[in-house]
């Protein structure tokens, strides 16, 4: 990857850390506030779970494209985590702080959450 498309990158990823800290620094969502009506109540709840929800992911995405620029620093971008190949330029135009490629996320995806699969495995190493 060039040097130029690196610092593309990380103009991008600085960018979307500053919106992401921005964003998460906001909580007024998940404040807790009674009300004597129980409809009132349970559209409260569910509020709180949306704004719960979306906070989590920011914190994740957050997480992630702090990890990315990282490895831009290190000189790791653009490569795949797990099976040390390139990760494809669209996939990184779309999702500039992929860790891995499109083969091994989907792997990722689909047995991350089963104890003993090897995309479960190199998550457990990597933390």
């Amino acid at each position: 990857m060039s040097k130029s498309e690196l610092n593309r990158f990380q103009a991008i990823l600085t960018a979307r850390i500053a919106e992401l800290e921005h964003l998460v620094s906001h909580r007024d969502g998940i404040t807790v506030e009674r009300s004597a009506d129980h409809l009132d109540e349970i559209q409260g709840a569910s509020q709180r779970a949306l704004a719960v929800s979306n906070l989590d992911r920011d914190f994740s995405q957050l997480r992630n494209a702090r990890a990315a620029l990282r490895r831009i620093r290190e000189g790791s971008f653009g490569t795949c985590q797990q099976c040390e190949e390139e990760i494809h330029a669209k996939r990184l135009a779309a999702v500039p702080w992929a860790s891995f490629c499109i083969s091994c996320q989907e792997a990722h995806d689909r047995g991350a959450g089963e104890p003993g699969t090897p995309a479960r495995e190199f998550l457990v190493e990597a933390a």
